[in-house]
């Protein structure tokens, strides 16, 4: 397995491809079963494994904490992401709405929350999940310094940002934002076009990107958009022998922003043969075949 490496971190890099652990919840496995999947990827060289506070109704923390108290010297070989920043309604909580929390108070409280459930003392690398538009930034600045500084957190980053949003955050930290998790899928091309992707690029921030199947719309939507995809990925499977899978996969880890996929399967065997796109390259009009069947138009 591949990894990438940061540019503005030496020491810090992530598996080419993570493993989201937004569906925990839902799989009602036991930590046992847990365990076994967090085994399977360290074998597939998957090490990197993607959470958030509010994830299962606050439990996928919980649930991923209990299978790593069966072999804490897992620990070691992963790097564990977690968000916060969102409060949602229900789970034992009295929030009247959904809104986001950004605070110096609410985000020091969420990672330590996060810390506790897991069972670890630092994690890896902690994202700011949505941009607040009460986002004091030199407050929530503040607070990132301090939980790196005392070592709960290892490094800082940032979801679902704008440009411009981040680069307002750091412009108070003292550290830089190694990461920003973004959707992008074949479905979702905007971040080529709208300046994210190349912002990555140009600040060399690891863009980690969310739903790159686009929830499974990809291969069983019913959009007009997704018929266009679907057919363009199966001519390519019938010329190339690879599955559409592995093409949508190949075809965002040859952009030159090194993004990194994060997948949400439980199931080891079409994780196994997702990850062997890491080994494919696409011919860039094969690429470009797979964009215009996205925006249903070629390139002018």
């Amino acid at each position: 397995m591949q990894r990438i490496q940061s540019h503005l971190d030496s020491e810090f890099s992530l598996s080419h491809v993570a493993m989201g652990l937004w569906r925990l919840a839902d799989w009602n496995y036991t930590p046992q079963q847990t365990l076994r999947l967090l085994e399977q990827l360290l074998e597939l060289g998957v090490t990197t494994i993607d959470l958030a506070d509010i994830y299962g109704d606050y439990r996928c923390e919980q649930l991923f904490g209990e299978a790593m108290k069966l072999k804490p010297e897992l620990r070691s070989q992963l790097e564990i992401v977690s968000k916060c920043g969102i409060k949602l309604m229900g789970a034992d909580n009295n929030f009247a709405i959904n809104h986001y929390d950004s605070s110096a108070r609410h985000v020091r409280a969420a990672a330590e929350s996060s810390l506790d459930k897991m069972g670890i003392e630092q994690m890896d690398l902690l994202l700011i999940h949505r941009p607040d538009p009460l986002m004091d930034a030199g407050e929530l600045a503040g607070a990132l310094d301090r939980l790196v500084s005392e070592g709960k957190v290892r490094a800082v980053g940032v979801s679902n940002f704008l440009p411009h949003q981040v680069e307002l955050l750091q412009s108070r930290l003292s550290r830089p934002l190694l990461v920003n998790q973004i959707e992008v899928s074949p479905l979702h091309t905007a971040p080529l076009f709208d300046g994210q992707l190349d912002f990555c690029q140009r600040e060399r921030v690891i863009p980690m990107a969310w739903s790159p199947f686009a929830g499974g719309a990809l291969f069983n939507g019913s959009s007009e958009a997704a018929r266009r995809v679907q057919g363009c990925l199966d001519e390519l499977s019938a010329e190339t022998g690879l599955e559409p899978q592995q093409l949508a996969l190949a075809w965002l880890l040859q952009h030159p922003s090194a993004m990194v996929p994060v997948l949400g399967s439980g199931r080891i065997g079409r994780l196994r043969n997702a990850i062997e796109a890491q080994a494919v390259e696409l011919p860039r009009e094969a690429w470009f075949r797979l964009l215009r069947a996205a925006r249903g138009r070629d390139v002018d």
